[in-house]
């Protein structure tokens, strides 16, 4: 009885520790897509033009792209936790500032506020889940964060509509900031810290050096391509459905059918590679082949019933590359950069959020929608080629 308990007391404490930082996960993605939403359908009331609304979604995605890889660095140097909890406070006193979100320059200040606030958390956040899935765990553990963020992804648009109905900006800011304030809290009670790892100093050429190799890069590319496929799907699925006869109610469930498999995958795809029943090239592999067939169904054949399909084989399809591209860059960095490493991998991941609906959009301007999306599948397919190197990590 006693060996029996063992283990499950083990699990709980594992559960404790990590729940926390699928919730700074969910935090990120919550907060970035609920406001995202919001701006789309509030851009009238607040007086924003068309100008504006671009350059409002946009700054919390710029501040991630030039901050994230910063902040991972100095959670390699100072630790992971303290940058964890630090940032998770910055975005909640930052969100603050939305409670005067009538104010244009002040949501501008509130999003760009958020942005910086999570290209601290959230690199963090996975290179300490990196440091904490040491011993082969790293699928599972990946499969969980993952499924995490794209719940945010899932519930964001729907629960910050909620709350702008019930009470405007200033309610969606203020749940906002009590999110992820009680997340701090959580955060700084069930996780333990983790020492920084004595590192060597690294140069510039250093860094060149490490992100050519193709444990680095490869990796990164699956990440970039599966959420450049979710940023355009995320931005297309709606328009393709109104396009065919369908309501705006059904593009919104479009857009769940493909965050559901995303949620429901990652999890079951973490713990298959753990226990060895998959491997890393050929889940990746197939993972973003499936993106691009259902990418290639949307173009060729968009019906009420091929769009729901389509959503629901690229949701699968980023549910199986996602952990396994994370858990891959886990095993193959050295503790002592994972910081910096998952930094770098976010910025891959923002430039593939950022370039998969701009393919999209502009290939569809010059000929039409069905070219664009094609495009975007060839891509998503041609990023399946590369092989990943064994995951082991340097001497």
């Amino acid at each position: 009885m006693t060996e029996s308990g063992t283990p499950s007391r083990q699990r709980v404490a594992t559960r404790t520790t990590t729940a926390p930082l699928y919730a700074a996960g969910f935090v990120t993605a919550f907060g970035a897509h609920s406001i995202a939403a919001g701006l789309g359908a509030q851009s009238g009331n607040i007086g924003l033009t068309l100008l504006n609304l671009g350059i409002l979604l946009a700054l919390y995605d710029v501040a991630e792209v030039f901050l994230k890889p910063v902040f991972g660095a100095f959670s390699d140097r100072v630790g992971p936790k303290p940058v964890i909890v630090g940032g998770l406070l910055a975005f909640a006193a930052l969100s603050l500032i939305g409670l005067w979100a009538a104010d244009p320059l002040m949501l501008a200040l509130a999003r760009l506020g958020q942005g910086a606030a999570a290209s601290a958390f959230s690199p963090a956040s996975s290179a300490m889940v990196a440091r904490l899935a040491r011993g082969g765990k790293a699928g599972a553990y990946f499969g969980k964060y993952g499924s995490w963020k794209s719940l945010g992804y899932i519930i964001g648009p729907l629960l910050g509509a909620g709350l702008i109905l019930a009470g405007g900006f200033a309610l969606l800011f203020g749940a906002l900031a009590v999110l992820a304030a009680a997340t701090a809290v959580w955060v700084l009670a069930a996780v333990p810290h983790l020492e920084p790892l004595p590192r060597q100093r690294y140069t510039v050429m250093d860094l060149a050096r490490q992100v050519g190799e193709r444990r680095f890069w490869v990796p990164t590319l699956v990440l970039a391509a599966s959420t450049g496929a979710l940023g355009a799907a995320i931005g297309f699925l709606p328009a393709l459905a109104t396009r065919h006869g369908l309501d705006a109610f059904a593009g919104t469930a479009a857009v769940s059918v493909l965050a559901l498999g995303s949620v429901l995958t990652q999890p079951w795809m973490g713990r298959l590679r753990d226990q060895g029943r998959v491997a890393d090239n050929r889940g990746t592999t197939a993972g973003l082949l499936l993106i691009a067939a259902g990418v290639a169904l949307l173009a060729a054949a968009p019906a009420a019933v091929t769009i729901f399909l389509a959503a629901a084989a690229i949701g699968v399809g980023i549910g199986a590359a996602t952990p396994l591209g994370f858990a891959h860059l886990a095993d193959s960095t050295p503790p002592e950069r994972m910081g910096r490493t998952m930094g770098s991998a976010e910025l891959g991941r923002e430039l593939g959020d950022a370039g998969g609906p701009l393919l999209v959009g502009g290939v569809a301007t010059l000929t039409a929608l069905p070219f664009g999306l094609g495009a975007l599948a060839l891509m998503v397919a041609a990023a399946s080629i590369p092989r990943l190197p064994p995951p082991s990590p340097p001497e």
